[in-house]
């Protein structure tokens, strides 16, 4: 059975991974008969938010590994523990927790960096060969790693804001609907808009479904 790295930024769109998306992609993956390796890094969010009041909770701080556990199901791996050689492929769901705790675009845009245990992960994976996916937003992580030496084809939708800075990073923005794919054949890297676009579920769903078979066709 192939195994899938999926990693997660916590739980909720706001401060963590997408919950629809985060779903979406663990759905396809089952369907499509593979097995979904979770984890996370550890450290804490960037903060935490009241998702009813779209606002701050002012004085609460939450472990990105311990709220990414939440969608897990409590079973998930710390990502330093991780070993890329045991999976086929990596695949990063979006939320804010993406560009605020797998690295800090929503704070530093194209001057961001990225969470270290995410980084050495994915040049540890790349390096082995194995495919990338990344959902909504999350696409930044991969511009930030590996804009400036790989150029990889990838896409955000179609935001012309959020599409510069990806093009300043190295990558090469493309636009895409939001239940379509682009797909980097020679950098072996799949990308979908989700959220960043979509207007409901469904186009994520379809999204997840197509851009989980081309991430596991990439892995034979």
């Amino acid at each position: 059975m192939q195994k899938v790295a999926v990693i997660l930024s916590g739980c909720g769109v706001f401060d963590g991974a997408e919950i629809h998306e985060s779903c979406a992609a663990l759905l396809a993956l089952h369907r499509a008969g593979a097995e979904a390796v979770i984890c996370a890094p550890s450290g804490p969010q960037l903060h935490v938010m009241n998702h009813a009041a779209g606002e701050p909770a002012e004085g609460e701080s939450r472990d990105i590994l311990a709220e990414s556990a939440r969608i897990a199901r409590g079973e998930i791996t710390p990502l330093a523990e991780m070993d890329p050689n045991e999976v086929c492929a990596v695949l990063l769901p979006g939320g804010f927790g993406a560009a605020k705790n797998l690295c800090n675009f929503a704070t530093d845009a194209n001057e961001c960096t990225v969470h270290p245990e995410v980084q050495d992960f994915l040049l540890r994976a790349q390096g082995a060969g194995k495919p990338l996916g990344a959902m909504c937003i999350a696409p930044v992580v991969l511009a930030r790693v590996f804009g400036a030496d790989l150029k990889p084809r990838l896409t955000i939708g179609n935001d012309p804001t959020t599409a510069d800075l990806v093009n300043q990073m190295g990558a090469q923005h493309v636009g895409c609907a939001a239940d379509e794919i682009v797909v980097d054949v020679a950098n072996r890297i799949v990308t979908t808009p989700a959220y960043m676009l979509a207007g409901n579920i469904g186009e994520v769903f379809d999204g997840a479904d197509k851009f989980v078979v081309k991430l596991l066709e990439m892995c034979s």
